[in-house]
């Protein structure tokens, strides 16, 4: 078993016994049993990614902040060059992460940028009373939030408490780039 495996157990630990919950209550919010949970606390299995999504959904943390807290000595200071850039090529969306999750704090900060025409729509948050800002550096998109249309242009800012889906829509001419502030309730 590797290291991040390891501290992965660890932190799964933390995190239940921060709740106060037993192994008992765990296995019933999850339905993973109990052994099973046992065992991946003393980091003698490695989680499924099945498991690990139960788990993440119990914990209300997206896998990528879980997996986030147990690198090995995330730094505080993020780099430009070091920044994770992903590009969705069909839908003409690009999302940097600028400031990414780290143990113990609430926020991070996501870059968007969308093309002309792109239309990106969400069935709900990862975690339910998400917090987002979002404010628009250049350009302008129409951001749909829980059914409510808000059209935003440079240097607006849209804040919200995130409980349903949400659309991104530019409809151009040109792309938009934006922030997104987001915090864990």
């Amino acid at each position: 078993m590797g290291d991040i495996d390891v501290r992965l157990a660890a932190r799964l630990a933390e995190l239940r016994t921060e709740r106060g919950w037993s192994l008992d209550e765990l296995a019933q919010r999850t339905g993973i049993s109990r052994s099973t949970l046992s065992r991946l606390e003393r980091s003698e299995i490695s989680p499924t990614a099945s498991l690990l999504n139960r788990l993440c959904t119990a914990y209300e943390r997206t896998m990528s902040r879980l997996l986030t807290e147990v690198e090995a000595d995330p730094t505080q200071l993020v780099r430009a060059a070091d920044q994770r850039v992903w590009t969705d090529e069909t839908s003409g969306f690009r999302r940097r992460s600028v400031s990414p999750p780290h143990a113990g704090l609430r926020g991070e900060l996501v870059e968007g940028t969308l093309q002309p025409g792109a239309d990106i729509a969400y069935d709900g948050p990862a975690v339910p009373g998400l917090e987002q800002h979002i404010w628009v550096l250049e350009g302008s998109v129409r951001v749909t939030v829980q059914g409510e249309d808000h059209e935003l242009a440079t240097g607006d800012c849209l804040r919200f408490r995130l409980w349903g889906p949400t659309r991104f829509h530019c409809q151009g001419p040109d792309a938009v780039r934006y922030v997104i502030a987001v915090v864990l309730p």
